[in-house]
């Protein structure tokens, strides 16, 4: 019997195998994200995308806790536990239904959860941990401002003490989840330095107004969040870290998630060019029969599996607490930027029907112009690997 026999069959959804490196318990996460975005999501989020709304999100939230994909590679406070590559596969398949949907578990779990699980202490554990991990209660992460968005440590929002409280000042935009979060992680300056506040939303002086007339992430709920002298008790701040080094911690952790959601977006688009090229006939036959039609899908299969291998790589490192954050950027950067490229070129392979929304190329490439910059844009995920390699820090 010759070597070749032995062979498996080629698949082309996974043409390199990767599948070969997943185990039962990692094909069977994988699944149940899958199967609930098929069910939840996929029939509905583009009526949700046009109208600019993501309707029932309280309800998402609950079902994504019950199957545990919320926080869920953190440990205890009713967190799965799950492996950083298991955490992975569930935002690839998150993103291939929506961008937004991802954002909602990623902001909630690597974001809002993972700064009260590394930093906070154990009453906020306890007091907050069990019904976010549930979906029970909704998180925002609040860094970003109006005026500071990759210069975080220029940040205007400010905490001052009076008495034993603190009274924070200040204003964060472009908030994942605000305008239905019922707590907020707000970082902010103090006399001892960046500080990290968990901020229950129904505070006096605690606002958070919905931005509209957004053309990406428009399945997703984004916001401002406005602190007009809110006034929190002394077990309000985070305990474990003073410093950047806090935020951009959980930044970090989030990113990771990014790394793999835009393979999602990806493989979605690609999948709908594929499928389309087969069925599309011009001059009397498909057009995946045409040379540069086959030539694109080729190209796009090659990033698209390449930048899942890297993924995958990363969450092993993760798993082995062995993962850097310029790997991080390394991810980060490599996969959205190509996840943009797939979108692109699936679109010139649909044509006209790229550009509608039954399809979901259009909507994977705006979506992505935001995952594109949020959590670090391409020039900073540059320079990050810039200074790394060379010594030099180019942002002085």
């Amino acid at each position: 019997m010759s070597a070749s026999s032995k062979l498996p069959p080629f698949d082309p959804a996974d043409p390199l195998g990767i599948d070969d490196l997943l185990d039962a318990e990692d094909l069977a996460v994988r699944d149940t994200v899958r199967n609930w975005a098929a069910d939840r999501v996929l029939p509905y989020v583009a009526d949700w995308y046009e109208k600019g709304e993501l309707p029932g999100i309280r309800e998402l939230a609950r079902e994504l806790g019950a199957i545990g994909a919320l926080g869920m590679s953190l440990e205890g406070y009713g967190c799965a536990g799950a492996s950083a590559v298991q955490y992975g596969l569930a935002c690839l398949e998150l993103e291939a239904a929506d961008s937004g949907i991802r954002s909602l578990v990623s902001v909630q779990g690597s974001l809002a959860m993972y700064a009260v699980h590394r930093f906070g202490s154990e009453e906020q554990k306890l007091a907050w941990l069990p019904g976010m991990a549930a979906g029970e209660t909704i998180g925002c992460f609040g860094l970003t401002e109006p005026d500071h968005g990759s210069d975080p440590g220029a940040m205007r929002t400010h905490a001052k003490r009076d008495g034993t409280d603190w009274v924070l000042n200040g204003r964060k935009m472009w908030i994942t989840n605000g305008s239905v979060a019922g707590v907020a992680v707000v970082w902010a300056q103090t006399d001892d330095g960046i500080r990290g506040f968990v901020v229950p939303t129904d505070v006096p002086g605690f606002s958070a107004p919905e931005i509209k007339h957004k053309w990406s992430l428009r399945a997703s709920v984004t916001s401002e969040l406005v602190l007009d002298d809110v006034r929190l008790p002394e077990d309000a701040v985070l305990p474990g870290v003073v410093g950047l080094k806090g935020p951009l911690g959980c930044l970090s952790h989030a990113r990771y998630g990014i790394v793999w959601g835009a393979m999602g977006a990806a493989r979605s688009s690609f999948e709908s060019a594929v499928a389309y090229a087969k069925t599309r006939e011009q001059f009397g036959r498909p057009i995946g029969g045409f040379q540069l039609t086959q030539a694109k899908l080729a190209d796009m299969a090659v990033e698209l599996h390449k930048g899942i291998l890297l993924a995958h790589h990363l969450g092993r490192r993760m798993d082995a607490g062995r993962l850097r954050p310029e790997q991080v950027s390394f991810g980060k950067l490599n996969n959205v930027r190509e996840a943009i490229e797939i979108c692109r070129t699936s679109r010139t392979i649909l044509g006209a029907n790229g550009i509608s929304l039954e399809y979901p190329v259009m909507r994977h490439a705006t979506n992505l112009e935001s995952v594109l910059t949020y959590e670090g844009t391409v020039e900073m995920h540059q320079l990050v690997l810039g200074k790394a390699l060379t010594g030099l820090d180019a942002f002085r």
